[in-house]
């Protein structure tokens, strides 16, 4: 088994230094979206009653298990929007249901807790194990095929969190409507910011960026950047034997 040979300037090269923001911004990613908790406010009037306040709390992973015939692929948002007393409206309120498909910020943050352990082994590998990484042509071959396809996640993943936080926002924002009985009104009042949320897609389209960008630094690693310079040379080599 290989020695370890702690080399920490290797941190300072291009390649070392954007495996360290890989793994900064992956727990930016998934901190400013896993830790999330908010809450909207409607105010509701019906005969006899005005401006009755009623609450809705949201959290990560927005979502919970369908029905068992969907609970494959399928999770439902459930934000319940349920009257202050049991007599409100006369006894007739019922309680109000947002729903969504919300299951890509789920996918969001694993991606982004998967990434942040990934980029923790290839660090020590990097700073331990250099030695070998270039001894062996598949580390480098692996690391190249794992970037392209982490990028490429990245972007699916931050783009359809994007989506659904604008849906988010408009179920328990303004837009949402929540009463439709007869002679009810509703008036949006309040609901918790979501900077961290908005943070996050933020986040999301860094790491793809950097994740994209250093697909060329771990190309000049591999064979197949290395290969063609040494055939372009073989036959300079040739001609200066043949003149010596």
């Amino acid at each position: 088994m290989a020695s370890a040979r702690l080399d920490f300037a290797l941190l300072l090269e291009p390649l070392g230094f954007a495996k360290v923001l890989e793994w900064i911004f992956a727990i930016f990613a998934f901190a400013t979206c896993g830790g999330f908790q908010g809450e909207t406010i409607l105010l509701v009037s019906c005969q006899g009653m005005e401006n009755k306040t009623v609450t809705a709390a949201f959290a990560y992973p927005f979502s919970k298990h369908n029905y068992m015939k969907d609970i494959i692929f399928a999770f439902l948002n459930t934000v319940v929007f349920s009257a202050p007393d049991p007599n409100f409206y006369g006894g007739t309120w019922t309680d109000v249901y947002l729903e969504g498909n919300f299951c890509s910020a789920q996918f969001f943050v694993t991606l982004a807790v998967l990434v942040f352990l990934y980029r923790i082994a290839a660090l020590v590998v990097y700073i331990g194990y250099k030695h070998v990484y270039n001894q062996n042509r598949r580390f480098p071959l692996t690391d190249l095929v794992i970037t392209v396809i982490t990028a490429f996640l990245w972007l699916v993943s931050t783009s359809a969190w994007a989506k659904v936080l604008a849906d988010i926002k408009m179920f328990t924002g303004a837009g949402t409507e929540s009463c439709k009985a007869p002679g009810t009104t509703c008036h949006f009042a309040a609901v918790t910011i979501m900077g961290a949320l908005n943070m996050s897609v933020v986040f999301g389209l860094i790491n793809m960026i950097l994740w994209g960008g250093n697909i060329g630094f771990v190309y000049k690693g591999t064979n197949l950047h290395n290969q063609p310079n040494r055939i372009s040379l073989s036959p300079a080599i040739y001609q200066s034997q043949r003149g010596g």
